[in-house]
């Protein structure tokens, strides 16, 4: 299987190219809306949805009746039916996994996000620092590195803030390296947690940043800001992209250091133990959600799970019911009494002191090395936690 990397590079439009591509957003957004609205109204009259492939035959008919979608590129209009496609399929896997609360496609919004795709016809011009689109002249484009392969989908998109990015999916014809044998002297278990980002097997502890909360002053003012706006208005336009902008900072802090601690741990080691936090009963806690929703727990396994892919190392990952923090790691024993204000504990049948975290990356790394028959047996004692466990 070949590599694929994305490349993503700050846009420089003109204000005619600005104003184009807004236009094109739109017709995009409105092909997904159409194609979604189809969807539904089928699907109560008849029990059926339309497939991909027939509301794509449909554009022509929808173009004729609304002329000023002749001007988006007629593929970047299909690309938005099979990203609506590709969201139910996303959709329907969780519903048969359980969950049934969140997923189903929404109709998009002119406000948030705007972006477009280009299967073909969309390249980069590094030596004139151009990128080039169909149906619009070079843009220009601050290329912060080179890269070579072949260019597979090209998306154009609009942060709330107003800038213009671009990002270059490429196929750069080199395949993933291969795997070899896990070495458990060189595997390594992390727990994550709120007081600190995380914790390792080995006894390092990394700080929780708290990007969010250090903005959270500021987010608040914004927002009362934004509220006392007319809507509609210009005012209310420029109070809303002041306040997306702090979001935005806080967010590329976040990304920046997730980015370097997700790599510093992939190079440092040959195998990385995770545990599938139970996020969903996190967030069901008033006091916990703003702290666990800054954390961005689910982003940071995400880059360990390809960069461990492009770097040949393994990520093993350990099931929610697994006892983690409440078991001892050196007997086995299950202090059900523990609960999240205790940081340190003693184990009532061998008496060993345990810091929760350390305790429980080294849990988290028994569990999966156990799983790959690396090392012995998890202790007798050892039992799966109840639901209603974890979350408390």
């Amino acid at each position: 299987m070949d590599m694929l990397k994305a490349y993503k590079h700050r846009l420089y439009p003109t204000d005619d190219q600005r104003q184009s591509l807004v236009r094109q957003f739109g017709c995009s957004r409105f092909a997904w809306n159409w194609a979604l609205e189809s969807r539904n109204k089928a699907y109560a009259e008849t029990g059926k949805a339309p497939s991909a492939i027939t509301l794509t035959n449909r554009l022509p008919d929808l173009k004729a009746e609304h002329e000023w979608l002749k001007e988006a590129y007629s593929q970047s209009l299909q690309a938005s039916i099979r990203n609506l496609d590709v969201a139910f399929t996303h959709f329907f896997r969780r519903f048969k996994e359980g969950d049934k609360e969140k997923g189903y496609p929404r109709f998009k919004s002119r406000h948030g996000r705007q972006s477009m795709q280009f299967p073909q016809g969309a390249k980069p011009d590094f030596d004139k620092g151009l990128t080039i689109l169909p149906k619009m002249d070079g843009i220009r484009t601050v290329f912060e590195r080179r890269f070579g392969g072949q260019v597979k989908t090209v998306t154009v998109s609009m942060e709330p803030t107003g800038k213009f990015f671009v990002s270059f999916l490429v196929e750069d014809g080199k395949a993933l390296p291969k795997k070899g044998p896990i070495d458990p002297s060189k595997a390594i278990g992390i727990d994550l947690g709120l007081t600190h980002f995380l914790t390792t097997s080995d006894g390092e502890k990394v700080e929780n940043p708290r990007f969010l909360r250090k903005d959270h002053k500021r987010i608040r003012k914004l927002s009362r800001r934004v509220s006392r706006k007319t809507k509609g208005g210009r005012n209310r336009d420029k109070a809303r992209k002041r306040l997306a902008l702090v979001h935005e900072k806080a967010r590329n802090r976040r990304r920046d250091f997730l980015h370097k601690l997700s790599t510093r741990l992939i190079r440092e080691n040959q195998a990385v133990c995770v545990e599938d936090l139970f996020v969903k009963g996190m967030l069901g806690n008033r006091r916990l959600t703003r702290s666990v929703s800054d954390v961005a727990w689910g982003e940071f396994v995400g880059m360990l799970k390809y960069k461990s892919e492009w770097q040949g190392k393994h990520l093993l990952e350990i099931g929610r019911f697994d006892p983690s923090s409440r078991m001892c790691s050196s007997c086995g024993a299950i202090n059900s009494g523990l609960t999240l204000k205790d940081r340190f504990w003693e184990c009532p049948s061998c008496h060993a002191k345990h810091d929760r975290d350390w305790n429980a990356a080294r849990n988290v790394r028994t569990f999966a090395l156990t799983r790959r028959n690396l090392i012995g047996k998890v202790p007798a004692d050892c039992r799966e936690l109840t639901p209603a466990e974890i979350v408390r």
